[in-house]
């Protein structure tokens, strides 16, 4: 007899999701299941040509007619969706890029598509490109051995910008976006009345300056693998390996993809669209993108390149899977390009390390006090780790040029405002507590002024327990009496240093708080109240 317990369980169905990539010169769909599993089977690709980008990057806005266009578009793609019964906002992840995020209009451009659809578009900026770019490649490179090791540059050339990722056995030690991208070279570049030999030369001599700069940038001794992650590359892949169709990555010889770059360069827009039955939009792209490719591929003295299925639609995807991106994988990523930030200007990194590890124990601590989540956990665990920076220009006022840094700086998946509240947090983590006239921090809301305040005076204290920079304080235990906060230190006997350092910076914790921080050494049974 077949009883409840002894029967199989069955596994949840698989949810259907639909991610939309509104591009330079396409807005193109993917509708995929994901299993409860976590495992995306991609049931339905589509895209269309649009003049995004070439409006932009001549006129700085985007034309009626191209918005209509891609309202157009939208309403297909939407009825698409509803065939595969996505009718919930959650089931729809649609996301626009530079050409749309430069353009004058652009809120007028979003609030017409959400009108007209009901869809709403994130503007995202050009570090969550590059981490959505990451995700989208995350899985070939765990599943490649010759990826986990030595050094990987994952790159995508285009229509606005070329994003760069450089992985360095297996984490992402530098990133950045720069402007080369192969409509904006169009769009620029006076070659409207040139021949195709003299636009292939135009196009050419800008690549070899814009990669000149990109070689100098990018910090690798090693020959790196270029991971080439566009459409314009996958045309390459298509047309020079007999396996591309049945493989989810191939590897091309640089001398044979050379040749083809220099080959298709040498055509008229015109002229592509009839030999390889391309759409405008994708032809005025081709030459340009693989021109970039190959010329990187000589400055860095690469062999083969590895050009796979992926894209930022897949890395949309993958989102969809882990949740909001602040997963462990992800985190451990931000954790180690903030390090090699702290490299470059010389920090202490046992200190920087202390400080966030003793960060995270009182944030844990007093989670009922701040009521921040996880991604303000991250932020803090960055801001503590890179909190000195400054003391590469000076030591006098470091904080000050602590916060410069950050602010001019760039860390792997984290955008612009992320970046600012970090360097806040550093700032503050001595002399004068916020104060509303202060740079960057007046152009903050007063959420997230207090949640600048709450940050920073946990740096506050843990800084101040690392005042020596010797390490000595490891474990730590909490009591609350009071309006006390009671600061066990375990085996560490003279805390005479802390807790001068804790009277100089310990205000601002009981300020926001409400709570007076009081040292003590040994155990909660056995500690002696000593008094700050």
């Amino acid at each position: 007899m077949t009883t409840p317990e002894s029967m199989p369980l069955q596994k949840p169905a698989p949810r259907v999701i639909a991610v939309i990539d509104i591009g330079a010169t396409a807005v193109r769909m993917e509708i995929a299941e994901v299993t409860s599993d976590g495992d995306i089977h991609i049931i339905e690709s589509m895209q269309q040509a649009v003049h995004l980008g070439k409006d932009t990057f001549t006129r700085h806005t985007i034309q009626q007619a191209t918005i209509e266009e891609c309202v157009k578009i939208l309403r297909g793609f939407r009825r698409v969706m509803e065939e595969y019964g996505i009718t919930d906002p959650k089931q729809i992840r649609a996301v626009a890029t530079s050409s749309v995020r430069e353009a004058g209009n652009r809120d007028t451009f979003l609030d017409r598509i959400y009108i007209a659809t009901s869809i709403a578009v994130d503007l995202i900026e050009e570090a969550e490109e590059t981490r959505l770019t990451y995700l989208g490649v995350q899985d070939l490179l765990a599943r490649d051995e010759s990826l986990s090791q030595g050094d990987v540059l994952v790159v995508e050339v285009g229509g606005g910008d070329t994003e760069l990722l450089l992985v360095q056995d297996g984490y992402v030690s530098y990133s950045n976006t720069y402007r080369l991208g192969t409509l904006r070279m169009r769009e620029t570049l006076e070659t409207r009345y040139a021949t195709s030999e003299q636009m292939s030369a135009t196009f050419l001599r800008h690549i070899e300056l814009m990669v000149d700069q990109i070689k100098r940038s990018v910090p690798t001794q090693r020959r790196p693998i270029l991971v080439a992650v566009s459409g314009d590359a996958r045309f390459a892949a298509e047309h020079l390996s007999k396996t591309w169709r049945s493989s989810y990555m191939v590897r091309l010889e640089v001398g044979d993809f050379t040749k083809l770059a220099r080959k298709v360069s040498q055509y008229s827009v015109d002229e592509l669209v009839k030999k390889y039955r391309l759409s405008y939009q994708e032809a005025e792209t081709l030459g340009p993108a693989l021109l970039g490719y190959a010329e990187l591929a000589k400055v860095f003295d690469i062999e083969k390149l590895l050009i796979p299925k992926s894209s930022l639609r897949h890395g949309l995807l993958r989102e969809a899977v882990i949740g909001s991106g602040w997963s462990p994988l992800f985190a451990d990523q931000v954790i180690h390009s903030a390090i090699a930030l702290g490299h470059k200007y010389a920090f202490d990194e046992r200190h920087g390390r202390q400080v966030a590890d003793l960060c995270l124990k009182f944030f844990h601590e007093l989670r009922s006090e701040h009521q921040l989540g996880p991604r303000y956990e991250m932020l803090l665990h960055i801001a503590a780790l890179i909190h000195e920076v400054g003391l590469f220009i000076n030591n006098r006022s470091h904080h000050k040029h602590s916060m410069y840094i950050i602010l001019n700086s760039d860390l792997f998946g984290l955008n612009h405002h992320d970046m600012q509240l970090i360097a806040l947090i550093a700032r503050y983590h001595r002399k004068a507590p916020p104060l509303p006239h202060h740079e960057v921090y007046n152009t903050l809301d007063r959420e997230e002024r207090m949640i600048v305040s709450k940050l920073s005076a946990i740096l506050r204290v843990a800084d101040a327990l690392d005042r020596n920079h010797m390490q000595q304080v490891r474990e730590v235990s909490f009591v609350r009496r009071a309006g006390t906060l009671q600061v066990f230190i375990h085996d560490v006997e003279d805390l005479t240093l802390e807790r001068i350092a804790l009277k100089e910076k310990g205000s601002m914790f009981n300020d926001v708080y409400g709570m007076r921080m009081i040292l003590e050494t040994g155990t909660p049974n056995e500690g002696m109240i000593s008094d700050v």
